[in-house]
């Protein structure tokens, strides 16, 4: 089973995070969610444990918990559906943006007074 971890304080190594869940059963993987360009954890995670009731149980004793003084928030994690993602096409409607097309008024503005 896939389990969202949320709240997770920034300090927070993706081996102690581990350690919370080896508690309860087999831990497959830990991944802590870092930006890509300043690498800092963005305070949420994933782990994977491959008992479900093992699983379950973790989420049922740490969902609520407290690590560092922050309460954590841990449930299953639902994959993304991906045909419900919506996507918004670019501005193809084939007019060159803004009216500059043609150029033929590229003179008329200078920045001067008329």
């Amino acid at each position: 089973m896939n389990i969202f971890v949320g709240s997770l304080p920034y300090s927070i190594e993706e081996a102690d995070l581990r350690g919370f869940f080896e508690e309860y059963g087999t831990v497959d993987s830990v991944k802590i969610i870092s930006d890509k360009f300043t690498g800092r954890s963005k305070g949420f995670g994933f782990v994977e444990m491959p008992n479900d009731a093992e699983a379950q149980k973790a989420i049922d004793e740490l969902n609520g918990g407290t690590v560092e003084g922050r309460t954590i928030v841990v449930n299953k994690s639902e994959p993304k559906p991906q045909g419900d993602r919506e996507r918004k096409p670019f501005n193809r409607s084939g007019n060159g943006g803004g009216g500059r097309g043609n150029f033929s008024n590229r003179d008329n503005n200078r920045g001067g007074r008329y």
